[in-house]
């Protein structure tokens, strides 16, 4: 992340690369945990036959499992259960697909379909009424409602939207895909509602409350709107005037496309900053936060590590239950066919206790299976930080943006003061003055002022982002420690409930069969 002095904040491709590494990286895990979590078991109900040996249906019903519940309960995610009532409170929840048919715009006969989800809120903050209310949106909204908060948020770690998938439309017919999706956006939006200032904003509080058609207005924020505000800029002029970037277009990147010749202009100051051959007369020089910054690169690599070993731990708990169960199913079938040709006690004393093996393995594996599912639980806070990485990148090339164009607009100055300087030299030599200079000179000046105005608010921009960053950083130190804390207790406790609760299972066999050490 951290590249020559000169361009340490430049967005590279080095960047984007990153960008779909970490979110490739992060998609894996979560179908990874999806899959373990969501397989077929051998020991489900629909697949013990409990005719085998009539005496274990009892023993292998759900119902044994009852105690380690109270245990679980008490460390679910804090981000989707019930806040108190007296305190400020955005309960979000997605439901109800519903397949959508529209006629096609194109030429091409034909028509279109699409899902739309209900999305239903409850709050009591006064930016929404303190009311209950519902919509209906499809993914393209969320599309919308992302890239709106990405261009009035700049500097803030905006939790990434789910990603669209590149077969959607062949998928869109399964339901299984609908409702992974479904779970996706109830899990963003529920982000979005954590963050203390985008739950607050008018682009989510439209999004959640007004029905109709997006797009969403533009941002209220109002660091944005005493930026677009301070200066107007005057009609471009032809010429000179006309090649200016204007204050109004330095609160956005260049990169969104809205003027290619700024955007070209920045990828030279960009060229210029990486080779060397110049140096700007503003870098960045912040050392905290370029220490903010490794460490948070540092974090990142920590996270990733970690989310592999917990996919494995994951696994093997996964394979370790359904091994078990496997044994128990096969000690089942061995005791119904030691009971069918028994012909003395000592036969029926070992099918007996073959049955007790079977039942306590059948009750393991059950037990490993949802302790399975717990840690998936508790330990996907680690792949819920890993995916916030994407946020903190896009905040940080917010930043790197906003200082490239402060530094094109010092070098524009530059330049056309310069120029400035060498035609008024030239103007002055030459009696009577030349009206074609005198008004290049004229329109070179009115460059030069509407460039000290976008000079002023790039500047401006660049220095809320600086705190947007800021800010952000603390508040992630802070949730991370809780977050962490939290996911630890829940992983730590639940870990020492089930193995005592299976623990507790092998040691009636143990005691049921303790007769064999004794007659040996």
């Amino acid at each position: 992340m951290m590249g020559k002095e000169g361009s340490m904040e430049n967005l590279s491709l080095e960047d984007d690369d990153k960008f779909t590494s970490i979110s490739k990286s992060y998609s894996n895990y979560r179908s990874a945990m999806t899959c373990l979590s969501d397989s077929h078991h051998p020991l489900s109900p629909s697949i013990v036959d409990d005719s085998l040996d009539p005496l274990l249906a009892s023993s292998i019903q759900p119902s044994v499992i009852d105690d380690h519940d109270i245990v679980v309960e008490q460390f679910q995610n804090p981000t989707i259960s019930s806040p108190p009532l007296n305190l400020e409170y955005l309960n979000i929840t997605v439901s109800d697909p519903h397949k959508e048919i529209q006629a096609s715009p194109s030429i091409v006969p034909g028509t279109n379909t699409y899902v739309t989800y209900l999305i239903t809120t409850q709050t009591n903050l006064p930016d929404y009424g303190g009311s209950d209310f519902t919509v209906r949106r499809r993914f393209k909204d969320i599309v919308t409602l992302s890239d709106r908060l990405s261009e009035g948020y700049r500097g803030y770690f905006i939790p990434p939207r789910p990603d669209k998938s590149i077969v959607e439309s062949q998928v869109m017919q399964k339901q299984e895909f609908v409702e992974q999706r479904r779970l996706a956006l109830e899990k963003y939006l529920h982000k979005l509602a954590a963050h203390p200032l985008i739950k607050k904003s008018d682009e989510l509080r439209v999004f959640l409350q007004v029905h109709g058609k997006l797009p969403l207005p533009t941002t209220t924020d109002v660091a944005s709107r005493v930026l677009d505000g301070a200066v107007k800029l005057p009609k471009q002029l032809f010429g000179e005037s006309g090649n200016v970037i204007g204050p109004q277009d330095v609160v956005h990147p260049a990169k969104g496309g809205r003027d290619l010749l700024r955007l070209f202009k920045e990828l030279k100051q960009s060229v210029a900053n990486d080779w060397g051959a110049s140096k700007s007369s503003v870098d960045e020089e912040d050392k905290v936060f370029l220490e903010n910054k490794e460490r948070l690169h540092n974090l990142e690599l920590q996270l990733s590590n970690a989310s592999k070993q917990a996919e494995s731990l994951v696994k093997a708990q996964q394979d370790m239950g359904d091994t078990i169960g496997e044994l128990g199913l096969t000690f089942i079938k061995l005791t119904k066919f030691e009971n069918e040709r028994a012909t003395v006690n000592t036969q029926r004393e070992r099918a007996t206790d073959m049955k007790n093996v079977a039942t306590a393995a059948v009750k393991a594996s059950r037990l490993y299976r949802e302790l399975n599912s717990q840690t998936v639980k508790h330990l996907d806070i680690l792949h819920e930080h890993l995916s916030l990485m994407l946020g903190i990148h896009h905040a940080f090339s917010d930043r790197s943006s906003a200082l490239l164009t402060v530094q094109t607009l010092i070098s524009e100055l530059s330049s056309l003061n310069s120029r400035a300087e060498k035609l008024e030299t030239a103007t002055s030599k030459i009696f009577g003055g030349d009206k074609s200079r005198v008004r290049k000179l004229e329109e070179l000046k009115d460059s030069i002022r509407v460039t000290e105005d976008a000079k002023s608010c790039a500047i401006r921009e660049y220095e809320r982002i600086k705190e947007n960053n800021q800010s952000e950083i603390d508040r992630i130190n802070r949730e991370r420690h809780a977050d962490f804390v939290n996911m630890l207790k829940g992983f730590v406790t639940n870990q020492v409930a089930y193995t005592e609760r299976i623990g507790q299972e092998w040691s009636k066999v143990a005691e049921e069969t303790s007769r064999y050490s004794r007659e040996s």
